[in-house]
């Protein structure tokens, strides 16, 4: 209980579980009887004496078992306990919460990683927040905000669509603050990413990736209706949310600056909501306007001038422009791909030690491009936005990589039999529909090309494994139309099947007929892209036809 108008220490407020505020030293019997029914098993009274101390005589006298917290020599009534608000013992290294812990994070050198380099290359180790992520830093900033302007008050829900990250942050905080939080997430996202926000106690809703940002299924879209119909609702919205760059322009710029001894001359990090570049960009340009601010942006993004198609990268890439980000701090964006993203993340693990989520191998390798011109007095600083814990299933599992086309087997591999097919000059890569096509015009296509199957797309190549929505296959679309010859004027997005199975470019020829044992195709992927069609009768003929280097 909070007599006065003073607020509770920190420390009692997070012990209790419920909290009543009181304005003068006497209590409504109404609270009395409330607090009696609930028979709480104690009370404590905080608050200025006399006031204070009199709410507590009254709530012993009325049989309640009451602690008074003060740090003044007071003595109470017998059956009053009455304990200190302050820690009188010597001073202990120890965070009042996990909240005080956000921020100062360390830089620390990447030798070798950039053993060819000239200059200094140093790595802002961003994961070691304790969310595991950058994203802390905005989440607590926007949640104090909020609660200062009150959008967000005692009780109150957190929606936010988000990829992980920002969710961890905010759900930590809730976690303290006794917020209910509700996240949307894209469905390319790690599976760990989705448990871990579901043991902060999150609620989860998974949205399709493959959609337009405005689509009703996007997770923005579906975040919003959410905000919408929940009562006491508030979501961040870190895309337009000012307090994102804004917390970056007032924590992290200033340590980097601290920690370099202002040497500082380059600074590299992803751009995903652009809150982190924007900010630490403001912050070391007023500092220095001579610093060169670079984006690392995947194959696809708007950022760096794509299309805002799909690719595997988590976290960062956008397909619209966030108010969040300002192009004009920034002074170049690379372009990287998926492949090297992936691979550079592995080489951080293995080579430094620094286990790194797929968008750090992102901004590393723009990193070591940029480095590769500079002398040895420029100093380099990449930050590193998360851990690869939230990505074992998918950056360091070998099977997804070979599944994905992104490593290679020893032996005979399908890209030999796609290279031996490809000596069809008639033939493109890829045959393929589009969902919006007739039946009509997708079965001429079958016949031109002499295919009994195609996936259907909605883009054209170079295609996003998620921009892949189906299949046609001959034998189906005779089926449909034998029982209704109609079917043949309609769109094939409404008739067609289910995506054909996948299969990385560099793995077995033994694997490929193990999984056409169970499908009559695969769709043959080339780091994340699909390239092709393969089909029962491309192995045999690659089988029967003699091996590369063996006589038939």
């Amino acid at each position: 209980m909070i007599v006065g108008p003073d607020p509770a220490p920190p420390r009692l407020l997070a012990r209790a579980n419920h909290h009543l505020v009181v304005d003068g030293g006497t209590v409504a019997p109404g609270t009395i009887a409330d607090l009696r029914a609930h028979i709480p098993h104690a009370v404590g009274v905080v608050g200025a004496i006399p006031e204070a101390l009199q709410v507590a005589r009254a709530l012993h006298r009325a049989g309640l078992p009451v602690t008074f917290y003060t740090d003044e020599t007071v003595t109470a009534d017998a059956g009053v306990e009455v304990d200190p608000i302050s820690d009188r013992g010597p001073a202990m290294d120890v965070a009042d919460s996990l909240v005080d812990l956000f921020g100062h994070t360390p830089l620390v050198r990447l030798d070798r990683l950039g053993r060819d380099l000239s200059c200094h290359l140093l790595a802002k180790l961003e994961y070691l927040n304790p969310g595991g992520s950058v994203k802390d830093r905005p989440a607590l900033a926007m949640i104090e905000a909020a609660e200062a302007a009150g959008l967000l008050k005692p009780g109150g829900t957190i929606v936010e669509p988000t990829s992980g990250n920002t969710g961890v942050g905010l759900a930590l905080v809730a976690s303290r603050r006794r917020y209910r939080c509700i996240f949307t997430m894209p469905d390319k996202i790690a599976t760990e990413k989705v448990q871990l926000l579901r043991a902060f106690g999150a609620d989860v809703i998974v949205c399709p990736t493959a959609v337009d940002p405005d689509h009703p299924d996007s997770y923005y879209s579906v975040a919003r209706r959410v905000t919408e119909a929940t009562p006491g609702a508030f979501q961040p919205d870190q895309y337009h949310n000012p307090n994102n760059p804004a917390s970056h322009q007032a924590s992290t710029g200033p340590e980097i600056w601290e920690q370099t001894a202002g040497r500082i001359t380059h600074f590299v990090a992803g751009i995903g909501t652009g809150g982190t570049i924007s900010g630490v960009g403001r912050a070391l340009k007023e500092r220095n306007p001579a610093i060169q601010i670079i984006g690392a942006d995947p194959e696809g993004s708007v950022y760096s001038g794509g299309q805002g198609r799909p690719y595997l990268v988590e976290g960062i890439g956008e397909d619209f422009w966030p108010p969040t980000y300002d192009p004009s701090v920034v002074d170049q964006v690379v372009m990287v791909s998926d492949r090297d993203s992936f691979l550079t993340a592995r080489r951080l693990t293995r080579e430094e030690g620094v286990l790194a989520g797929g968008s750090c191998g992102t901004a590393a390798w723009a990193a070591l491009s940029v480095g590769r011109s500079l002398g040895p007095e420029a100093v380099v600083v990449v930050l590193l936005p998360d851990s690869g814990r939230g990505y074992l299933s998918k950056v360091y599992n070998d099977q997804w990589l070979a599944d994905h086309g992104f490593l290679r087997a020893g032996g005979e591999t399908v890209s030999e039999v796609m290279t031996r097919k490809g000596q069809v000059p008639q033939i493109p890569p890829l045959v393929h529909a589009h969902p919006d096509e007739t039946v009509r015009a997708t079965i001429a296509l079958l016949k031109e090309f002499g295919v009994s199957q195609m996936p259907v797309v909605k883009a054209e190549p170079p295609l996003s494994l998620a921009e892949v929505v189906g299949s046609v296959s001959d034998r189906s679309l005779l089926e449909r139309a034998f029982h209704d010859p109609s079917v043949v004027d309609r769109p094939v997005g409404e008739v067609m099947d289910r995506p054909l199975p996948t299969i990385g470019m560099g793995e077995t020829i033994d694997e490929a007929a193990a999984r056409l044992q169970s499908s009559q195709a695969v769709v043959v992927l080339d780091s994340g892209h699909p390239v092709g069609i393969l089909t029962r009768s491309d192995l045999l003929e690659f089988l029967a036809s003699g091996r590369p280097g063996i006589d038939t």
